[in-house]
């Protein structure tokens, strides 16, 4: 048995929350006693218990204080149950984070197992009665437990340790398993988190066969008690029809290799927590609890000491701290209220946002258009979805009725006079935006605000025709409208403090994350992937392979190959993103002059009948070969140096140039616009532990570097702890020519 050094770990977590373990003994209704634990941190629902190591240590203490109850008989049941709406939300994650090394990693995990075991190990049978939030840690309790039963109003349910970088490390990985067989373990451990981490509900949990009972909300803990007293006595017997069979243990490697496959198709190999996730899964099947458990600790510990935890814990804090307050916001100013909105346009994007703007903001939206036709098209276009929400469940009826009486359109601009908010989604073409925005403002009224969804025009040459530019805001969505979550909301010199204030009011009614940005082109998220884009186009008109470039760019932990990308966002949009931005940087963007000629072909990817990639098309590869006496191949590693000295570049333009005011709004609007993985933290973390950002501008980005502690010199180990694992960026708000950010040749350095 793994020894853990207690000291340490509780040393380490002077400042933790804990979550107390209540204690209440309970009369069954035939006859004995019911140990009831509550989990409890003292706090409202806004801060979910958790378990950190006092937390598991008191929780250690309670269940040994059972165990010799149960054996002097004086109970016949143990429970665990959890606050109003909140059964546990999984380890304390501040104090993962700020483990010195992998041995206390190893330690903490260890101290989960030996915890948690003790609920199979009392003498009497042990419930846990999941009311409400049951994350990570908070499920494997219910997993230890003999017997599960869920609230029917329970919600926040799942082990989401990968998409953090980390795995179900407190039996998670080997119990569920055991429980539902591997394909749907594999369901709940790896596909869901990589889903943008799904999760379930009560009812989900025990249809799946995680839960024995569903037990209604309004009487939740008396029919508790009263089911538990059931099973005490033998009247209910407990049947799981989702134990593995002799089928699904003859089936379990296959399971587990087809799954391996899948994710190395849909992420790469670069992610490590999945992979590390399936080899537990797939040694589930066999062994005793100490050696699975002992493989768990190993993998608990790598992965928590490791870089790719350390960058998942700041992409973490991205999205739930910074997210909610875009820096650059004005202070102090009220916005503008909405109550009817015009789009203009009645295409696939405009009617987009025309349903996000009726269901979000439940206000009147008028959508028009140059003839009544394509309007009519538009109006059907946006019913047609919300029918489509309505048969999956997203609405109910009276909702669905009440957005289709929200939407209209016209042929006039005039049906936009008492709009307060119009929006532009006309062709991306600077004369087109200019004279629809020159004929709406004879219209709309004085004080109402225009915004434009522009991804790559300069959004003050557009208001430059405007009488009063201030009214203008970019306002930059991703597709799908209704999946990705950020907003790019680009101010210009004459922007108003008012108008910017209401952009930023309306996108967090829209439940989107808006980054504020300087009016640049590409702005943040598309500035970068022209990079990226561009170096990948050069590498391949230079003469290296499409396969070796693709190879080269797999490091930087993008979701899907640059090929892939420029397929997904269509290849003439690919051609004019890179062409906008050679014209405004032709030293540092490579032209779409190539990609032109692809565009006009159709594709570069080969695919199979279900539209997998399986290669890249011979014809397509051709029209941007060199001639051989021209050809300039490089390897993988070179082109990986390449990528990563663009970026690292760019970056460091941006932040000179003020696109944003920190690099963590660029790696916010990555995670968030681009799909940049969790586990890679955004790309600056990325670049200064590649040493890109040492050997571009003799920096880095972060001080100290976002690492685990596998990777910090030891004697940054003490300073690191005390941290807490958060970082500051390296360049502050700051300003003049002895900033340290704008501290380098103005010639500066570019790749290539």
């Amino acid at each position: 048995m793994t020894i853990v050094d207690n000291d340490q770990l509780l040393a380490l977590s002077e400042d933790e929350v804990v979550t107390h373990s209540y204690l209440k003994h309970v009369a069954l209704p035939s006859g004995g006693t019911l140990a009831l634990i509550t989990l409890d941190n003292g706090k409202d629902y806004k801060r979910p218990s958790t378990l950190g190591p006092r937390t598991l240590h008191e929780l250690s203490g309670v269940l040994d204080t059972l165990r010799t109850e149960a054996s002097a008989g004086t109970i016949q049941a143990v429970a665990i149950t959890g606050k109003e709406y909140c059964f546990a939300a999984g380890a304390d994650l501040s104090q993962a984070a700020s483990v010195p090394s992998r041995e206390v990693a190893h330690d903490l995990a260890a101290l989960g197992h030996a915890t948690l075991r003790k609920l199979s190990d009392l003498g009497v049978p042990s419930f846990a009665l999941i009311n409400g939030i049951a994350l990570g840690g908070g499920l494997e309790i219910g997993l230890h437990c003999t017997y599960r039963a869920f609230s029917s109003a329970a919600q926040g349910i799942g082990l989401p340790e990968v998409f953090l970088g980390i795995i179900p490390g407190w039996g998670g990985a080997t119990l569920l398993p055991r429980l539902i067989g591997p394909e749907k373990a594999l369901r709940v451990i790896v596909e869901n988190p990589l889903k943008n981490n799904r999760l379930m509900d009560g009812p989900a949990a025990v249809e799946l066969g995680i839960g024995d009972a569903l037990i209604p909300s309004v009487t939740f803990l008396p029919s508790a008690v009263a089911w538990i007293d059931g099973v005490v006595s033998g009247r209910t017997k407990v049947v799981r029809k989702n134990e593995p069979g002799m089928i699904e243990k003859a089936a379990w490697g296959t399971v587990v290799k087809v799954a391996r496959s899948q994710v190395a198709s849909k992420i790469g190999t670069v992610p490590k927590s999945p992979f590390r996730a399936l080899d537990l899964v797939a040694a589930a099947k066999s062994g005793s609890l100490d050696e699975r458990f002992a493989d768990e600790d190993d993998a608990l510990a790598d992965l928590i000491s490791g870089d790719q935890f350390a960058a998942s814990m700041y992409a973490f804090d991205l999205v739930q701290k910074r997210a909610k307050k875009p820096v650059g916001a004005p202070a102090d100013v009220s916005p503008r209220p909405v109550t009817k909105v015009g789009v203009l346009g009645a295409g696939l994007m405009a009617s987009q946002f025309a349903l996000l703007f009726a269901r979000r903001l439940g206000v009147p939206v008028v959508i028009t258009d140059v003839d009544q036709s394509r309007v009519d098209a538009g109006v059907e276009r946006i019913r047609g979805e919300v029918d489509k929400l309505l048969d999956k469940g997203r609405v109910s009826p009276d909702d669905a009725n009440r957005i289709k009486a929200l939407v209209s359109g016209s042929v006039s601009y005039d049906a936009f006079a008492d709009a307060d908010w119009v929006i532009e989604a006309v062709f991306e073409e600077m004369s087109v935006k200019q004279e629809v925005f020159r004929k709406i403002e004879q219209v709309i009224a004085p004080d109402a605000i225009l915004a434009t969804n522009t991804s790559s025009l300069s959004v003050s040459e557009m208001g430059s025709v405007l009488s009063d530019p201030s009214r203008l805001v970019g306002f930059h969505f991703f597709n799908p409208v209704a999946v990705m979550p950020l907003l790019e909301v680009v101010r210009t010199a004459s922007t108003s403090d008012e108008t910017l204030a209401t952009a930023l009011a309306v996108a967090k009614t829209l439940k989107k994350t808006a980054i504020i940005t300087a009016d640049q082109p590409g702005f943040v998220v598309n500035r970068v992937l022209a990079r990226v884009l561009g170096e990948a186009m050069r590498g391949v008109e230079e003469g290296t392979s499409f396969d070796v470039v693709a190879q080269g760019a797999a490091p930087l932990g993008l979701p899907m190959s640059p090929f892939e990308l420029l397929e997904l966002v269509g290849l003439p949009v690919g051609a004019h993103v890179l062409d906008s931005h050679h014209a405004a940087w032709p030293e540092r963007f490579y032209p779409g002059d190539g990609l032109k000629k692809i565009a006009e072909f159709g594709h570069i990817l080969t695919r199979d009948k279900k539209g997998t990639a399986t290669g890249y098309d011979p014809a397509a590869v051709k029209l941007v070969a060199p001639s051989k006496k021209d050809a300039r191949p490089v390897d993988a590693a070179e082109m990986q140096r390449r990528f990563e000295d663009a970026l690292a570049d760019e970056l460091h333009r941006m932040l000179e140039d003020e696109v944003v005011q920190h690099v963590e709004e660029i790696d916010l609007g990555l995670i968030l616009g681009a799909g940049y993985p969790f586990q890679a933290g955004g790309i600056s973390p990325y670049l200064d532990r590649s040493g890109a950002s040492e050997r571009v501008f003799g920096g880095a980005f972060h001080e100290p570097l976002i690492v685990g502690p596998a990777s910090r010199p030891s004697s940054t180990v003490r300073r690191a702890s005390r941290q807490r694992g958060r970082t500051r960026s390296r360049w502050p708000s700051c300003r003049g020519s002895g900033c340290a950010r704008t501290r380098r040749s103005s010639s500066g350095r570019h790749p290539g």
